[in-house]
């Protein structure tokens, strides 16, 4: 490794040696090479090209998909010391040009562009009279045509192979399965060689999967052990979106809502307000996805199951980047399922691609109903493995099982009785033996599985038939009235009755993962805690002043090293990791005086 890569680490970034893959990264790009490199969030990715950009003669331009990321990592760096920069379509024309004017005098060690900016021609020409130290595609994932966030403007960046031959390219992102990741590489003629996977582990996400059962009472629980933090609650539809945050609100929270129907101006004041907050609870819809680069995001909930694993993961991932303990939850129920078959089956993609779609729904769906370590099966589907992790819901506390062979033929034979076009809670009816009105009038108080179901209630069943979806023994007629009816594979079970164990509704698991020891507590000492809050509280009052988020003047890991440490000078002070010589000098006498006033 260059010293002049290990210095900028340590003067810029307040770091004493690089992690995991970063040095072999590094030195590869500086030495000219191009690289993939696939690293989980909170892996260390920016610094991947950061580091580079500012070792090599000219400047490095990276490609990033959102306004609201840009910006936010320019500040970030500008904090540290860098000579950043973003353009965009905000800038007022004096602006633009004197940006124009930076990067053709060589004053930038960093650009930061959108893709369909970049491809203006007349910002191609721009950037060919520069002198560029290399390209660097953040959230590459985005140009396959197979992934979960495609955009075409992606799709055109191979324009730059041609156009920029003798540049390094590097192309970064976290969510990227095998298949994408070949259609990155191809794509962007990027050698198999100069691939880099670190792996997809998060090893400080805790990760809970549970059945919806009250979902308002299951997020007020998982709140509570939340308190003073900051989060995001997913929802899959506008109005649960605003409803949601309005609940939030009524409960004492501090809770937003954004979603694409939204007010442009009132999107972008609400993630500002996030961006900045201490304790913001976000509620959003994925509109509100790959601009976030909040390193304090302690908790992700989903109200609603997401569309596949790869948007699991990467929402997911928002949470703890960087690298303290962070906690998710996800709630579904088979609604969840019928609506998300929905989507797929009424849209207008091509046969293909439904037929993707339908097979990422069921490994989605496969993590959902895991009775062994959700990480195992997370990082499988990913081509990646671990041991058992211990940090989620199944190994904290293992789901029961209990044979449901007979209980699921009852099932199948209820759903051929009554004509394969009743949903779920009129077949549990029949099962449970309801006379009602409308069961009498179909005459289906007569068929023999009329109460044949006594001995489960319908908690019970409900959770039956959503495993028996999720195992698509039925299929759910979502054109219609969520009508069930036996799929193939549930014709196949019939026939051959194999024993087949279900799990055990989770009521009791629930109970017994709420009174858990939270994993998303930051490790401080009861001695520490004071100074750590008065640490954060100085942070707040400094970000005010300046109009810019807390974290981008120190993390909380550097805040809580400080209240561990307690530096008494300020060459101490620069021994705390994440604390770079810029930041020393504009952030140093305050916060030591903070020390002292503990001491």
């Amino acid at each position: 490794m260059t010293s002049s890569a290990l210095d900028i680490l340590k003067t810029v970034y307040g770091y004493d040696g690089f992690r995991g893959p970063q040095a072999r990264i590094i030195e590869h790009v500086i030495a000219g090479n191009n690289a993939f490199v696939l690293m989980p969030t909170g892996g260390g990715k920016s610094l991947c090209y950061q580091i580079p950009a500012i070792a090599r003669p000219g400047m490095g331009l990276v490609v990033s998909p959102l306004l609201a990321l840009m910006a936010d990592q320019v500040l970030a760096l500008r904090e540290a010391g860098v000579r950043a920069a973003a353009l965009n379509s905000d800038l007022d024309p004096d602006a633009r040009r004197a940006l124009w004017r930076d990067v053709h005098s060589g004053v930038l060690d960093l650009l930061y562009v959108a893709p369909e900016t970049l491809l203006r021609p007349e910002v191609l020409e721009g950037l060919g009279r520069a002198s560029l130290s290399l390209i660097a595609i953040d959230e590459a994932h985005c140009l396959s045509q197979w992934g979960h966030d495609f955009r075409p403007s992606y799709r055109q960046l191979d324009a730059l192979v041609a156009r920029f031959p003798g540049v390094p390219r590097m192309a970064l992102t976290a969510t990227a399965d095998e298949p994408t990741r070949a259609e990155i590489l191809s794509h962007l003629e990027i050698g198999d060689a100069d691939a880099f996977i670190a792996g997809f582990d998060r090893p400080n996400i805790r990760y809970t999967i549970a059945e919806k059962d009250n979902p308002r009472v299951q997020l007020r629980d998982f709140l509570a052990r939340h308190k003073g933090e900051s989060g995001i609650v997913y929802c899959l539809s506008k109005r649960k979106t605003e409803e949601t945050a309005a609940w939030l609100r009524e409960k004492g929270h501090d809770a937003l809502a954004y979603h694409a129907g939204m007010d442009k101006e009132e999107r972008a004041a609400n993630q500002l307000r996030f961006q900045h907050g201490e304790a913001v609870i976000m509620v959003a819809t994925i509109a509100f996805g790959m601009g976030i680069d909040k390193p304090d995001v302690r908790f992700v909930v989903h109200l609603d199951l997401p569309g596949s694993i790869e948007a699991f993961y990467q929402e997911t991932g928002r949470a703890g980047r960087d690298g303290l303990p962070s906690e998710t939850m996800m709630l579904y129920g088979s609604e969840d399922i019928a609506l998300r078959t929905r989507f797929i089956e009424q849209s207008d993609a091509p046969r293909e691609r439904k037929h993707m779609e339908r097979q990422k729904l069921d490994a989605l769906l496969g993590l959902a109903e895991a009775a062994g370590c959700r990480r195992q099966v997370l990082l499988t589907y990913f081509g990646d493995a671990c041991g058992p992790c211990g940090n989620c819901d199944t190994c904290a506390a293992p789901p029961e099982l209990f044979d449901g062979t007979i209980a699921v033929q009852k099932a199948l034979s209820c759903i051929y009785r009554t004509g394969e076009r009743f949903g779920q809670a009129y077949v549990i009816d029949v099962l449970l033996g309801v006379e009602n009105d409308r069961i009498t009038r179909a005459g289906h108080d007569a068929v023999s599985t009329f109460g044949i179901g006594k001995e489960h209630g319908s908690r019970t069943w409900r959770s039956i038939l959503r495993q028996m979806i999720a195992m698509r023994f039925v299929d759910v007629d979502v054109t219609g009235h969520g009508g069930l009816a036996i799929a193939p594979s549930g014709r196949q079970f019939l026939r051959e009755k194999p024993k087949l164990m279900l799990r055990v509704p989770g009521a009791q698991r629930a109970r017994r993962l709420k009174v858990a020891r939270s994993a998303a507590q930051p490790e401080i000492s009861d001695r520490d805690r004071a100074l750590f809050d008065a640490l954060r509280e100085k942070r707040l009052e400094l970000a005010r002043a300046q109009n810019v988020p807390p974290y981008v003047i120190f993390h909380d890991k550097t805040l809580i090293g400080l209240a561990a440490e307690r530096p008494g000078s300020r060459g101490e002070m620069a021994k705390v990791p994440g604390v770079g010589e810029t930041k020393l000098d504009r952030y140093g006498p305050q916060f030591l005086a903070v020390i002292a006033e503990h001491a």
